[in-house]
């Protein structure tokens, strides 16, 4: 049976694995959400400007450009890469739930926030991303945080504080969440 690959040329199960590996991998997450930011960018500058092991970075930057999520825009050295932006939709039993850069982004920063982290340990990956909707809201004053407390069934101490948290991720991609 032929394989069908995705948009990029890459087979889907391995972009899966990569958006797994992101949302498990923070260091890589803010990887990639810094080259869809700033790209195209060397893997030099990735190192100077986000601080980790130029191992680390040559890897990360090899897995995502294989999952065809990163891509080589220059093909002379110092290479440049640029990142394709991801939408990935999943479906269970119902439920649906898009990943995005902006997810991605918010997970990037549970190694700098401990707010983050803590409410990933409390609600999951899913309920960070309900959280990253609410924060659209909150950020362009639609949403008070009483009200994304009621919603998402949090008191509003916690609620007010992801918000915060969530607020300058909020505010970076507020044009793709539009």
């Amino acid at each position: 049976m032929a394989q069908s690959p995705s948009r990029s040329g890459r087979p889907p199960i391995q972009q899966l694995q990569t958006v797994a590996d992101l949302l498990e991998t923070p260091a890589l997450a803010r990887l990639y959400a810094h080259i869809l930011q700033h790209g195209p960018v060397t893997v030099s500058e990735i190192v100077d400007e986000l601080d980790i092991p130029q191992g680390t970075a040559y890897d990360y930057v090899q897995n995502l450009e294989t999952a065809g999520l990163v891509e080589k825009t220059r093909d002379q050295r110092p290479y440049e890469y640029d990142a394709e932006s991801l939408a990935l939709t999943l479906s269970t039993d119902g439920e649906t739930q898009t990943i995005t850069p902006a997810l991605i982004a918010a997970v990037a920063r549970r190694d700098e926030d401990e707010d983050i982290d803590v409410y990933i340990e409390r609600h999951g990956l899913d309920g960070l991303a309900v959280a990253l909707e609410y924060a659209y809201e909150y950020v362009d004053g639609t949403v008070n945080h009483r009200i994304a407390a009621r919603e998402l069934d949090l008191s509003p101490l916690e609620a007010e504080v992801i918000l915060q948290a969530l607020e300058p991720v909020a505010n970076e991609y507020a044009d793709a969440a539009a």
